[in-house]
């Protein structure tokens, strides 16, 4: 072997040693540094992935009773690839689904990794499909929402969609903290998808949700939709709407609007239409049957108002409680004759005696005093000119006209509550101001989430503007409302041993003269230091429709319930 040949001998060794290092290399670096990435390409090829729902956290009251819990159910599904007897499937999933067979063969035809067919179904349904060991059938437990109390607080819970997202209420404006992380189902399969007998699934529980805490009382939800129920069926009205709170801090106690529906079932209309469910006429009606009348929907409030425009006079010193005038049942305002609910007139009276009466003319020439922009002002320092800001969806706010179109005759009728539109709350959340010394609240559900051990994860502040009215002025109006109540037109919302200030209105719909009314009520207690508040509203009632006739009996009735319950002792 000559020098030449060793020479290439020994290229060729170093040459194929290269190769050797470098095809050693890709080995080592495929064995350890890029082994996961193949571990998951085998893991995705061999391994089928099921989403199971995460458990959504409860919805509890002020001392802990389950509103909104869950329970468990099933969802039905097809493996394409592992089904042995496709007409069995249709035929039992059919059955015992009751669902049409054509509408399970399209699914089950349907070449996919995996096919949902019903979600929600009950445990003992599930069981039992579970029970025909049918290939390719996959059964997996996970949870639907469930309400204890069916109609109780239906319209503030709300309720939850088919994969336990929030749609309405409470549910959808604390979603982010009441749902579950979802988990997972893994069943291992070969290269071509069967799944491969004698190997277990694996199952990754999902994380639960955070429980809500709310202001609500279980026992005043139920008190408030008895009253409701009884007045509703008394007055044949198209709906009774209740709300107690807390008039220092806004906490909501219970908020009514009845007729309610079933949270458990709150795609049926809670009456007989005969209109097809498919239609936009029937979703029209549920979604009808869904609103909160005491924040979706706006009123003319009528009398109650008279506490605004009777405070903001007081605060601008335009009136006192000395101040005398003169009602011969009605007053001129331009071209225009206004009316007193007294034909014949009620004399010589204080503004006192007047808001005892709710007398129209003497807050008409109130109102005149005050001038539209102290009218505006107080509109603005009481809330009106803003939502409420409450932890619900949907709020409405205030319809009014722009200040530079109100004259004489529209100043003279919004003084007592005619001739704009607010929602039930706004009104109530304005009466707590005037009776807690002055402070504008945020009405509210929301106190702090949870986890589930019980640790406390989030807690919910909301805003208090502080000195919108003056003490003094609250004072003088609770003395005052407290006489209405003792002495006046709200006489049928005194409560045995207890002091109870509050308004009354009758307000009259659109169109006027339509003979159509809503009879109201605001009373509070204890009236020199309120602890409660709570609102009646009556629409439409049949027969006799004021409001101190029949929306401050229903008041009274809850307060001789609630106020002993509260502790609230007897003076």
């Amino acid at each position: 072997m000559n020098s030449i040949q060793r020479k290439h001998l020994v290229l060729y060794f170093f040459i194929f040693l290269f190769l050797i290092i470098i095809v050693t290399a890709r080995l080592l670096y495929v064995m350890v540094a890029d082994s996961k990435s193949y571990e998951e390409d085998i893991k995705d090829l061999h391994e089928r992935e099921r989403q199971i729902k995460g458990k959504r956290g409860e919805i509890l009251d002020r001392y802990g009773n389950v509103l909104a819990s869950n329970k468990t159910v099933c969802t039905i599904s097809v493996i394409h690839s592992q089904l042995n007897d496709e007409n069995k499937v249709i035929k039992v999933l059919s059955k015992e689904l009751q669902m049409d067979e054509d509408e399970i063969r399209k699914k089950v035809e349907k070449v996919s990794v995996r096919e949902k067919i019903k979600s929600n179904v009950p445990k003992e349904t599930g069981d039992k499909i579970r029970n025909y060991n049918l290939d390719g059938v996959k059964v997996d437990e996970d949870y639907k929402r469930n309400y204890p109390y069916n109609e109780l607080g239906s319209k503030i819970l709300g309720f939850t969609g088919a994969d336990n997202q929030g749609i309405v209420g409470l549910e959808v404006s604390y979603d982010k903290y009441l749902e579950g992380k979802s988990g997972n189902i893994y069943t291992v399969t070969d290269a071509f998808g069967k799944e491969i007998d004698g190997m277990a699934e694996l199952r990754q529980e999902g994380k639960r949700g955070d429980d809500l805490v709310t202001s609500l009382d279980l026992n005043i939800m139920k008190y408030a939709r008895q009253s409701a129920i009884k007045a509703l069926a008394e007055k044949k009205a198209n709906y009774v709407s209740i709300i107690v709170m807390n008039p220092t801090n806004g906490e909501i106690y219970a908020m009514v609007n009845e007729p309610e529906f079933n949270l458990n079932d709150p795609f049926t209309l809670n009456y007989e239409c005969g209109i097809d469910k498919n239609s936009k006429e029937y979703q029209d009606l549920l979604n009808k049957m869904w609103r909160n009348n005491c924040i979706n929907d706006t009123y003319e409030p009528g009398s109650t108002f008279k506490m605004v425009t009777g405070t903001a006079a007081l605060e601008e010193k335009v009136v006192n409680t000395n101040s005398t005038f003169n009602c011969q049942g009605y007053k001129i305002v331009e071209d225009r004759r206004i009316k007193c609910h007294k034909t014949t007139g009620h004399g010589l009276e204080n503004f006192v005696t007047a808001t005892m009466n709710s007398c129209n003319p003497v807050f008409i020439e109130v109102g005149l005093r005050l001038g539209v922009e102290n009218m505006f002002k107080y509109m603005d320092r009481l809330g009106f000119m803003g939502k409420t800001g409450i932890d619900l969806p949907g709020e409405a706010g205030t319809i009014i006209h722009k200040i530079e179109n109100v004259g004489e005759v529209e100043l003279a009728t919004m003084s007592f509550g005619q001739s704009f539109q607010i929602t039930p709350l706004a009104l109530l959340r304005a009466a707590c101001a005037i009776i807690n010394g002055g402070n504008l609240v945020t009405p509210h559900f929301g106190v702090y989430t949870k986890d589930e051990e019980g640790n406390v994860t989030n807690k919910f502040e909301f805003p208090v503007i502080s000195g919108v009215i003056s003490r003094d002025t609250s004072d003088t109006m609770k003395m005052i409302l407290e006489k209405v109540v003792s002495e006046g037109g709200g006489k049928f919302g005194q409560v045995e041993g207890y002091r109870v200030g509050g308004k009354t209105a009758t307000s009259e719909k659109l169109p006027r003269n339509s003979g159509k009314y809503i009879g109201s009520f605001i009373g509070f207690a204890p009236a020199d230091d309120p602890k409660i508040i709570a609102m009646c509203i009556i629409d439409e009632p049949q027969g006799v429709y004021y409001g101190g006739t029949i929306a401050a009996p229903v008041i009274a009735d809850l307060y001789k319930n609630i106020l002993p319950y509260l502790n609230i002792k007897k003076d």
